[in-house]
């Protein structure tokens, strides 16, 4: 049995969004274990203000017209932050999105929200430390043989493709093909590599630095210095390259 000093909560968050800065909750789920390990469970949903992006519907299922008359996270907020106090913290993924969220909404709403002093408990950080995602423990799990001069880039490469067969033997659904496979797993829009940028809505955008989340383009039409100090900056030849790219395009579009 699990054994608590205090009380622990289990968050998960379904949102407008991954940016922190920009994205608001709308649905919060709360699932409270107390010492006794007795638990409680708080859900609410919330009407984040901003439209919900259809990419983001798709996933949750959340639209406009469902969280319309649902409370701002400002009209909840004393009652979540009541349920959460003297809580230690967890969830899956929630120590790189859901707790820093969780803290921008309650910054937002004015909400004093402090992570001082609690344990902060990512069971995703346990899965893939427990549970390795090396190419060997994978050669293992799919083909049932051990690696042998891992790191020798031929063996590697040889051994990469005997799991990718024995992944489509294994899962029906990825099909037989490459598009197959991508069509079931997603197929990552990739601006530059070192995803400096990234693409939202058809839309490159910083994925960096104080423009982060704001559409290149118009960062390069109000501030084209910032291209100047990118190109001089230390980043891959391929960022700079991208960067050019939406640049040269930016700039044809002016005159």
């Amino acid at each position: 049995m699990l054994q608590l000093k205090k009380p622990l909560a289990f968050i998960d968050l379904e949102t407008t969004g991954t940016n922190l800065g920009t994205d608001r909750i709308i649905e919060i789920a709360i699932v409270k274990i107390l010492p006794d390990n007795t638990r409680s469970i708080k859900r609410k949903v919330i009407n984040p203000g901003i439209p919900i992006p259809k990419a983001s519907s798709d996933i949750h299922g959340f639209t406009d017209e469902m969280v319309k008359d649902a409370p701002l996270f400002k009209q909840v907020a004393h009652e979540l932050k009541q349920m959460l106090d003297g809580c230690d913290l967890a969830g899956y993924n929630s120590n790189r999105f859901d707790i820093p969220m969780l803290v921008e909404e309650f910054l937002r709403a004015g909400v004093d929200f402090e992570t001082k002093g609690r344990k902060l408990l990512d069971v995703q950080k346990i899965f893939h430390q427990m549970e390795q995602r090396t190419l060997g423990a994978a050669y293992k799990f799919y083909c049932s043989k051990t690696l042998e001069s891992a790191h020798s880039a031929e063996v590697d490469a040889s051994a990469t493709h005997e799991i990718f067969i024995a992944q489509l033997e294994r899962y029906p659904n990825l099909g037989n093909t490459v598009d197959t496979v991508l069509k079931c797993i997603g197929e990552e829009v990739i601006v530059d590599f070192a995803r400096r940028f990234a693409m939202e809505n058809g839309v490159e955008v910083f994925n960096f630095g104080k423009f982060k989340g704001r559409p290149v383009s118009e960062v390069l039409k109000a501030e084209p210095q910032y291209y100047d100090w990118m190109m001089k900056g230390d980043f891959p030849q391929h960022t700079k390259q991208k960067l050019t790219e939406i640049y040269t395009r930016t700039m044809l579009k002016k005159v």
